[in-house]
């Protein structure tokens, strides 16, 4: 069988309108439908991820919003460390809004999926213990208005992860720096900030 986050996955394909039953294997039924369960394969966790996952453990907290969750890097093992947690994620791709809510509706009935700009997301103030933007804020046009939101919506922390050098990928618009960070999150309301690295990356939790 292959690893894979496997509650996730069985929820995925149950929202899909394909239950699995018991003891076969969900990747194979998923894979011969031409679903996307390689999403839910079980990977090494990248150290950047495994930091996150670290702080969050750290802190008490019931609630977070996840931006730009892509192909599920944090999400899938944050969903299964951390049970009982209620999770917002937001992705401006529509195929992959579709799939968080297929895994909302299979049966994860914490997670909430929202599709668009994280600038226009329109949660509450304080709606969410923690935000988690893990290597987004360089893809984004505005990252002062995302940031601003971010922070509005945070009652606590805000955890981002940002390449820590140049690339040659063409859809990073921006190199955030560690006293660019400092601006944005500054100006936007959060006074303590802390750095640490992890290989190619800077991690920060600001806190407001």
């Amino acid at each position: 069988m292959t690893p894979c986050y496997e509650t996730v996955l069985n929820a995925y394909m149950k929202g899909m309108g394909r239950p699995v039953p018991q003891g076969v294997c969900a990747y194979d039924v998923g894979k011969a439908a031409k679903l996307k369960v390689h999403y839910f394969k079980r990977r090494e966790l990248l150290p950047r991820v495994r930091l996150v996952l670290g702080f969050l453990r750290s802190i008490e907290f019931g609630s977070l919003l996840d931006v730009g969750s892509g192909r599920g890097a944090f999400l899938w093992p944050f969903l299964e460390s951390f049970p009982g947690k209620e999770v917002h994620v937001i992705d401006m791709l529509p195929y992959r809004a579709a799939l968080f809510r297929a895994v909302a509706v299979g049966g994860i009935s914490r997670l909430h999926a929202h599709e668009g700009d994280v600038r226009e997301l329109a949660l509450p103030d304080n709606a969410v213990d923690v935000v988690t933007m893990l290597e987004v804020l360089e893809h984004i046009p505005d990252v002062e208005g995302a940031v601003r939101n971010a922070v509005r919506i945070a009652r606590r922390h805000i955890v981002v992860t940002v390449p820590s050098g140049t690339d040659d990928n063409p859809e990073h618009i921006h190199l955030l720096t560690k006293e660019r960070l400092s601006g944005l999150f500054g100006a936007a309301g959060c006074a303590k900030l802390n750095f640490a690295g992890v290989p190619g990356h800077t991690f920060m939790v600001a806190s407001c």
